[in-house]
This record gives C-alpha cells, sequence and structure tokens, in this order.
C-alpha cells in the first residue's frame, strides 16, 4: 500500500521544466504526442527515475542528462502498455562507448572458441540492461533516424518478460499471439531472404539474426518511421500498434492515441 501510494505521488508530479528541455533533446517524438500520452509519459519517467539505479562504467560519470535521455525512451515503450514500470530491472549500466564482453562459440564438433564481442548495447535477461552513451546520443542527433540502442534493448527487456526470449512479448490473449505469430514469421523470413540477397530494406538486416533481434529492430522501425513501415510493412505494423497500444504514424497535433484497453 505504501509502495503504491509513493509511486501515485511520483506519477502525479508535475514535470520540471529543466528537465522537459532535456527529455525534447534527446527525444523528438516527445512533441509529437498527443497531451494524454505525453503527460502518462512523464508520470511514467519520474517513477523510472525514482526506482532504477544508474551505474557509470568505464570512468563515465552519469549525469542528470544521461538518466533522463534513457528513462524517458524507455518509458516511450511502456506508456500506453498495462503493467509495471520494468519490474524486474534493477540497474540500467552506461558505458562511454562501445563496450567488449567476452562470449564463446560451440561448433558442430563440440569445439568451444571463446572470444569477445564489441557491443553499443546488452539486455542481461530482465534485471540489468547495458549501453553506450555514444549510440544513446546517436539517435538523438539523427532525428527520424532508425537505429536506437534505448527502444533496442528496452525491447529485448519485453520481450524477455515472459521468461523466453523468442520475439513475442506478452500480448493481450491467443488470439493475438496467433497473428503475431504468422505475421512474425512472414516478416522475419522476407528479411532474411532480402539481407541473404544484400538488398537494402528498411529493417536494419542485423534484424535477421533471430526472432529476438527481428522484434526490437522492427520496434526501432515503428517509433524511428513510422510512416514509412505502415506503407511498406503494413500487416507488421498493425501487429506492433496492437503491440504497443499506439499508432505513432498519426501523432500529430490534436492526434489522439489507440485505447488503453
Amino acid at each position: 500500500m505504501l509502495r503504491a501510494r509513493q509511486r501515485r505521488r511520483l506519477r502525479s508530479q508535475p514535470l520540471s521544466p529543466a528537465w522537459r528541455e532535456i527529455i525534447i533533446q534527446h527525444m523528438p517524438l516527445y512533441s509529437r504526442l498527443p497531451p494524454p500520452l505525453r503527460l502518462r509519459l512523464e508520470g511514467l519517467l519520474q517513477q523510472f527515475m525514482a526506482e532504477k539505479t544508474f551505474v557509470g562504467c568505464g570512468d563515465l560519470k552519469v549525469t542528470l542528462e544521461m538518466k533522463l535521455a534513457v528513462a524517458a525512451q524507455a518509458c516511450l515503450l511502456i506508456v500506453n502498455r498495462p503493467g509495471g514500470v520494468y519490474e524486474q530491472l534493477y540497474a540500467i549500466l552506461l558505458y562511454p562507448g562501445a563496450f567488449r564482453v567476452p562470449e564463446e562459440e560451440h561448433d558442430e564438433a563440440g569445439v568451444v572458441s571463446v572470444g569477445e564481442s564489441v557491443l553499443s548495447g546488452q539486455a542481461w535477461e530482465t534485471d540489468r540492461i547495458v549501453l553506450s552513451w555514444d549510440d544513446v546520443q546517436a539517435a538523438s542527433d539523427e532525428p527520424g533516424a532508425v537505429y536506437n540502442v534505448v527502444l533496442h534493448e528496452f525491447a529485448h527487456y519485453l520481450d524477455a518478460e515472459d521468461g523466453s526470449a523468442n520475439g513475442a512479448p506478452p500480448l493481450r490473449d491467443r488470439d493475438s499471439y496467433r497473428s503475431w505469430s504468422q505475421v512474425m514469421q512472414s516478416e522475419y523470413a522476407a528479411l532474411q531472404a532480402a539481407a541473404a540477397r544484400g538488398e537494402q530494406a528498411l529493417l536494419d538486416p542485423y534484424g535477421a539474426d533471430d526472432p529476438a533481434e527481428f522484434f526490437a529492430v522492427a520496434t526501432e522501425t515503428f517509433f524511428g518511421q513510422p510512416e514509412a513501415m505502415k506503407r511498406e510493412h503494413a500487416a507488421l505494423y498493425e501487429q506492433l500498434c496492437s503491440c504497443y497500444r499506439l499508432d505513432p504514424a498519426t501523432w500529430a497535433p490534436g492526434s489522439q492515441a489507440c485505447p488503453a484497453g
């Protein structure tokens, strides 16, 4: 009861002009949000800021600007979804730039190769998310760009909420999963084929790696270039509208959001 009251208080607090200015700088979509959604985003953001831990890695000193840039974009994904504010997430780890992680590869003969990957983001299960600050900034430097490491990694979080990162986040009901599976499998196969032919596509070919990456890449495009996705991938766009309960292609002064129910 006490925690619920504290959260209601956090969500009801007005956002300071200084915070709003930082959010506008790092998330151009904020200005296009219909007023009711914008107000809800601000409430979720304040809860996120109060409850999540930010950790600077690689000698990075985490600033208020960094926290707000991440929090605002993370809360955009859940602004119209039911449920909590990334309840299982404990910490966001920020590196100055791309970071290295160890990895193992097993071939068909059982031989293990040890190496490392250079990453801009990583979601560790659902308790920690790792981000490169350089890459977080890159999204705000190019309004309308598809690439967005925050949306990508927090989409992975949503995907893994039900215990399995398989490209299917929690949805409304069984029928929703059925239509989701049909559309996603078709679109995923089409992206794989385009990537194999070396063709340019609206969706980043990185999404052809596996279904989980496809969902994360599709999420970036859904928010980064919604009009183009609606035009070129209408069925995929419709599924993401249903998943996020949003229709970003319509966002303009006076527009209305999809109902949350």
